[in-house]
């Protein structure tokens, strides 16, 4: 099982952020993450791959564009989506699918 298949099978929610270092919506998003850890702690984990150093992983979950999030628990995707959102909105979002 590779490192990122143990980390996102875990009973604890993992929000993956699939990134660019050259992408501008990635850099604004960082921020919001790192307020989303603050807000949830040890609730949540938070993985941060770059989508050009980690290409097999981001072809494997099909990911076209970043920023891409993924939630995933148990090592099952619970939800998916592109684009920046506020602290707010991935909170609710974490809250709402993680069990």
């Amino acid at each position: 099982m590779s490192a990122f298949n143990t980390l996102i099978n875990s009973e604890k929610p993992v929000l993956v952020d699939f990134f660019a270092t050259w992408c501008g919506p990635c850099q604004m998003l960082a921020p919001v993450l790192k307020q989303v850890k603050e807000h949830l702690g040890e609730r949540v984990s938070i993985l941060k791959i770059d989508v050009d150093k980690n290409q097999q992983i981001a072809a494997q979950y099909q990911v076209r564009g970043v920023p891409t999030l993924l939630l995933f628990q148990n090592g099952k995707q619970l939800w998916r989506q592109s684009g920046v959102l506020s602290k707010d909105e991935l909170i609710a979002i974490i809250e709402e699918k993680s069990h």
